[in-house]
């Protein structure tokens, strides 16, 4: 059953947009997309919070993602993330039918 989950990372003096930047930059962004299983992987800045950058990341399957989550990459997001100092809100919307 695919499924979405929104990503809210939130950081001080622009880091959660530089972290996008350099997820981008680096590469790993165009790796997640060519995973297999993944529908969506995008980034977005909510307007009412300049400190916040929203990952909107769309899979086939829980094993897709699992398999995503079990991946090497996984440790350079990891290492991104703390680099930039970011806090994490999740949120998973399961795909009705």
């Amino acid at each position: 059953m695919a499924f979405t989950v929104n990503i809210y990372y939130t950081g001080t003096d622009g880091n959660a947009k530089k972290f996008a930047e350099e997820m981008k930059a680096s590469g790993l962004v165009e790796k997640i997309r060519a995973e297999k299983g993944n529908l969506r992987y995008e980034y977005f800045l909510p307007m009412d919070d300049p400190e916040t950058v929203l990952l909107i990341d769309a899979w086939e399957s829980q094993e897709a993602l699992d398999f995503h989550h079990k991946s090497p990459m996984m440790k350079d997001i990891a290492a991104l993330r703390e680099k930039y100092r970011l806090k994490m809100r999740v949120q998973k919307f399961t795909e009705l039918k």
